[in-house]
């Protein structure tokens, strides 16, 4: 990516997406633009303002980010050409001058809030909800208006807002992490590093019985594992689904390509997302009878058979 790349986040300054497209080399010092959401991010990088945008796709207790996922399905022509992991906690912040025990109110992203609610629910049991843009936003909004008594936040949140930390460490899993996806137009495949991951979405042909077993068996009779599998409404007409799967492996795989040849031949609509590194960098599994040694060597035989 060239000197006058752009990428987008959703903002302001100091959310968690921010903290993923720190980790990305080819945007340091590239033009960054904070958004509202992730329509906007992505409407981004179809317009051509930007060259990528960072958005969650995934977090480790709430699930598959549906606004994200919806998003990818309709909005055509994007790619997904890097995964960032970033870890989460949070704050609960209000004015100076605040207590704790005087919270009534509740701003928060709803990410956030899915994320802290056992925590919110012990200590403040009668507090409302009222739903924010951003992590940072909902800190943001406590000078901007009183509609709200507190906020959660992230915990560097004093480094951009004057406000008072009523409780920390309020997350309801000290483990939890967000998976991010840098998403860009470009069409170009990195390279298979052994740790990759393949990023599609497909539809079933029909309702019949059994056609979701026929979807799955595309991948675990070609020896594919899956990471995420996850079902968003189509919106139609009730019980019509999309399917949100994540791959073990790269599209340049014997075994990935073959279970996505399949995969279109049984589903009337397949979009490929992407094939990227693994944020983890952990090595994919792969049984012997499924390396890309079996899939040639089966190929010889069969053209064998003509001779």
């Amino acid at each position: 990516m060239s000197s006058d790349d752009a990428y987008s986040y959703l903002g302001p300054a100091g959310t968690f997406t921010e903290a993923a497209l720190q980790q990305v080399p080819e945007a340091q010092g590239a033009t960054w633009f904070a958004v509202n959401n992730v329509g906007e991010a992505l409407g981004d990088v179809v317009s051509g303002r930007s060259t990528a945008a960072m958005i969650a796709i995934e977090n480790s207790i709430e699930g598959g980010v549906s606004a994200s996922q919806d998003a990818l399905a309709v909005i055509p022509d994007l790619r997904i050409i890097g995964e960032y992991l970033v870890p989460v906690n949070f704050v609960l912040v209000g004015r100076p001058g605040a207590r704790l025990e005087d919270v009534r109110v509740i701003n928060a992203h709803p990410v956030a809030y899915g994320q802290t609610h056992l925590w919110l629910d012990e200590h403040l049991p009668e507090h409302g909800h009222l739903p924010a843009t951003s992590n940072v936003a909902a800190a943001a909004s406590l000078f901007e208006n009183e509609l709200a008594d507190a906020a959660v936040a992230p915990p560097g949140i004093t480094k951009h807002h004057q406000v008072e930390v009523l409780a920390e460490n309020i997350g309801d899993n000290p483990n939890a992490v967000t998976r991010f996806v840098l998403v860009s137009r470009s069409r170009a495949l990195t390279e298979p590093t052994g740790a990759d991951k393949t990023s599609i979405i497909a539809e079933l042909p029909d309702n019949k019985a059994g056609r979701l077993v026929e979807m799955l068996e595309q991948f675990s009779t070609r020896g594919v594992n899956m990471s995420l599998l996850e079902s968003r409404p189509i919106g139609d007409a009730l019980g019509r689904n999309r399917f949100i799967i994540d791959l073990e492996g790269h599209v340049r795989d014997e075994r990935v390509a073959d279970a996505l040849l399949g995969l279109k031949r049984f589903s009337p609509k397949v979009i490929f997302l992407g094939s990227y590194p693994s944020a983890t960098h952990e090595q994919s599994s792969v049984i012997p009878q499924y390396s890309n040694a079996a899939f040639e060597q089966a190929r010889e035989w069969l053209a064998g058979l003509n001779d």
